[in-house]
């Protein structure tokens, strides 16, 4: 699987992640701070790696932040982007799993580096759910990014 992975700070977390997902068989594109002279802001280099998964370039992301929080609602902002913010791999699970998330956003400042092996353990195993209402959720999240494609 191709995995853009973006972070504004060079981390040991973010580094980790850069280890972690070709050691699991993945292809890796950095952005912000793990690529030299890219643009580090965490707007800027979560905005890259989502719009590698809107364009086909990747197939997921990981984005980072201080919080998670930023690098979510800046990858949310791209159309075609699910990202969600997980803390622990139960919400890693649902994400995928009811949510069909395409973008994990981790937190720099509460991602140990076993909960990060937790979390990406949880995110890889879920497969989107095929339940009608489960897919009706997510097609109605598709189409606000329609409508607002579309004023």
């Amino acid at each position: 699987m191709r995995i853009s992975v973006s972070s504004d700070m060079d981390e040991p977390v973010a580094r980790l992640l850069l280890a972690e997902l070709p050691r699991r068989g993945h292809e890796v594109r950095a952005h912000g701070a793990l690529r030299p002279g890219a643009d580090a802001q965490w707007a800027a280099c979560s905005e890259a790696a989502a719009r590698d998964v809107a364009e086909g370039a990747a197939d997921q992301a990981v984005v980072c932040c201080w919080t998670g929080t930023g690098a979510s609602i800046a990858a949310n902002k791209v159309p075609g982007v699910r990202a969600a913010l997980c803390t622990d791999a139960v919400t890693a699970d649902g994400a995928r799993r009811w949510n069909d998330a395409n973008v994990l956003a981790l937190s720099l400042r509460l991602t140990s580096e076993p909960l990060l092996k937790e979390i990406l353990d949880a995110w890889f195993a879920a497969e989107p759910s095929q339940d009608p209402e489960d897919r009706r959720n997510v097609a109605r999240v598709d189409g606000l990014d329609a409508a607002r494609t579309d004023s």
